[in-house]
C-alpha cells in the first residue's frame, strides 16, 4: 500500500464550509505552527481516525481536502464542502475546490506539496458503504485530475461510509480490501488520546450541530408562524416609523435581557437535543416572535453582538440558537440574524467549527446578509476575534458612559451610523476601505 504520512500541529485552524454550495463558496484556512507538538500519521487508517480532530466535528455528506506541506508532511489549510447531489456538478466542484485550496495556501505562505482527500457520506436506504465508495469514485478521480492540473498531487483519497473506510489510492487488497476496513471506535485510538491531550475537541457531527440551529417542524412550527404573523402586524409598523423606532428597539433589548436572565436561572441538565428542548420550552411564541422581528433592525442586532463574553455569552448563545429554530415557514430568511449572532458567540468562545456552520446557515437563509459574510470570511481566514471583541467593547463603553451596563441596556440605542458592528468587523479584520 502507499505509505503516505502527514503530521499535524494542534494549532492548525480547520476550515468548515456550509453544505449548500449555492449560498457560499469554499475557502481554505491557515496553516499550523511548525513549533507546536506534532502527531504523526502513517497510514490510511490513522488519516481516517484523525479527520474529526482536524475539523473539530464528524463531517457528514462532505468533501474534505487537506493541504500537506514539506518533507515531513505538515498539515496546512483545509476545506469542507457538501458533496453535490448530482454527478453533473462534480466536474465544476472538483476544479473549484482544488483551485480554492491551492490558491488559498499560496496566499498564506506556500503552495502545497500534496493534498489528502476525504469523501464522507453515509449509506442511503439499503445502500451499502461499499456501494457509496463505488458511486463516489468518479468524484475522487475528478478531484485528483483537478489537483494534478495545478501540479499538486493527491497523496491519499479516502471514502468514509457506514463506519468503514476505503482508499482510492491503494490497489493492494491485503491492506485495503474491497469490503473496506472498520473505523476505530470514537475516542478509543492512541491518536484520539494524543489529540485530546493536545487540546483538540470533536464537537459532535455536522448533522447534529446543524440540527441544533435548524427550524422547528410540525405543529409547533405552525403555531410559531402564526405568532410571527400576529406580532409582525403590530411590530413592523413601529420599526418602519421613525418616531417609534427607538422605543421599539429599547423594548427588543429589554426583552432579550429578560429572556437571557430566564435562561441563566434555568440551566439545562445536559447538552444536546434535550437542552434545546428545555430552552424551547422557556420561550413563549409571542416573545420569540417579537425578538426575531426586533433583531431585523441592524442597530439592535449590533448591540446584541456585544453579549459575546463573560457571564453573558452562555445565555446569549442559548437564546440565539432557540430563536434560529423559531424562524419557520415564510420567516426562514429572518434566521440570518440569530444564526450570525450564534456563530459570533461560538467563534468568540473558541468554537470555530460551530461558528462556521452557523455563519454558513445564515448565508443560506440570506445570501446577502453582510454581517454574516464578513464574520464568515474573517473566521475562515484565521483572524483572531479579539480585535472585533475590543471594537465592540469600545462601542459599548461609548454608548453607556458613566452608567451601569445593566441599567443602560434598556435605553434606546440611538443612531450608530457607520459605527455599527459591520464597520467594526471591517476595522478589526483590516477590510475597511
Amino acid at each position: 500500500m502507499t505509505n503516505n504520512h502527514a503530521s499535524r500541529t494542534p494549532s492548525d485552524r480547520p476550515s468548515d464550509r456550509p453544505s449548500d454550495r449555492s449560498s457560499d463558496q469554499p475557502s481554505a484556512a491557515g496553516t499550523g505552527s511548525a513549533t507546536a507538538p506534532q502527531i504523526t500519521l502513517r497510514s490510511p487508517a490513522e488519516l481516517a481516525d484523525a479527520l474529526p480532530y482536524m475539523l473539530g466535528l464528524h463531517p457528514t455528506d462532505s468533501l474534505v481536502m487537506v493541504a500537506v506541506h514539506g518533507e515531513g508532511g505538515r498539515f496546512g489549510g483545509r476545506l469542507r464542502v457538501g458533496i453535490p447531489t448530482g454527478p453533473a456538478e462534480w466536474e465544476d466542484t472538483a476544479r473549484q475546490v482544488a483551485d480554492t485550496l491551492v490558491r488559498g495556501s499560496e496566499r498564506r505562505g506556500g503552495k502545497p506539496d500534496g493534498i489528502v482527500v476525504f469523501l464522507c457520506q453515509d449509506p442511503r436506504g439499503d445502500e451499502s458503504g461499499q456501494r457509496v465508495m463505488t458511486r463516489l469514485r468518479p468524484l475522487a478521480q475528478r478531484i485528483r485530475l483537478a489537483c494534478g492540473a495545478l501540479d499538486v498531487p493527491v497523496l491519499e483519497a479516502l471514502c468514509l461510509s457506514g463506519g468503514r473506510y476505503w482508499s482510492y489510492s491503494c490497489p493492494d487488497e491485503r491492506c485495503c480490501p474491497a469490503e473496506g476496513r472498520p473505523l476505530a471506535a470514537v475516542g478509543t485510538s492512541v491518536l484520539a488520546a494524543a489529540a485530546t491531550f493536545a487540546g483538540l475537541q470533536v464537537r459532535g457531527s455536522l448533522k447534529e450541530i446543524e440540527g441544533r440551529l435548524a427550524p422547528l417542524r410540525g405543529a409547533v412550527a405552525e403555531e410559531m408562524e402564526t405568532a410571527l404573523d400576529r406580532v409582525a402586524t403590530a411590530l413592523v409598523p413601529k420599526i418602519l416609523d421613525g418616531v417609534t423606532r427607538e422605543e421599539a428597539g429599547a423594548q427588543t433589548i429589554a426583552l432579550a435581557r429578560t429572556l437571557m436572565r430566564r435562561m441563566t436561572l434555568a440551566p439545562p441538565v445536559e447538552g444536546g437535543p434535550c437542552a434545546d428542548e428545555w430552552d424551547d420550552a422557556l420561550l413563549g411564541h409571542d416573545e420569540a416572535a417579537a425578538l426575531i422581528l426586533g433583531l431585523q433592525d441592524r442597530e439592535i442586532r449590533d448591540i446584541a453582538a456585544e453579549w459575546m463574553e463573560h457571564e453573558e455569552a452562555a445565555p446569549a448563545l442559548r437564546l440565539w440558537r432557540a430563536l434560529a429554530r423559531r424562524c419557520v415557514g415564510a420567516y426562514g430568511e429572518h434566521a440570518a440574524a440569530p444564526l450570525t449572532l450564534a456563530g459570533w458567540v461560538s467563534w468568540s468562545a473558541g468554537d470555530e467549527p460551530t461558528a462556521r456552520i452557523a455563519f454558513g446557515m445564515a448565508l443560506r437563509a440570506d445570501a446577502e446578509y453582510r454581517f454574516a459574510q464578513l464574520l464568515h470570511h474573517a473566521c475562515n481566514e484565521g483572524i483572531d476575534p479579539e480585535g472585533l471583541r475590543e471594537c465592540l467593547r469600545e462601542e459599548r463603553r461609548r454608548r453607556e458612559p458613566r452608567r451601569g451596563r445593566k441599567a443602560a441596556a434598556t435605553r434606546p440605542p440611538g443612531r450608530r451610523g457607520r459605527t455599527g458592528a459591520r464597520r467594526e468587523v471591517r476595522r478589526a479584520t483590516g477590510s475597511e476601505q
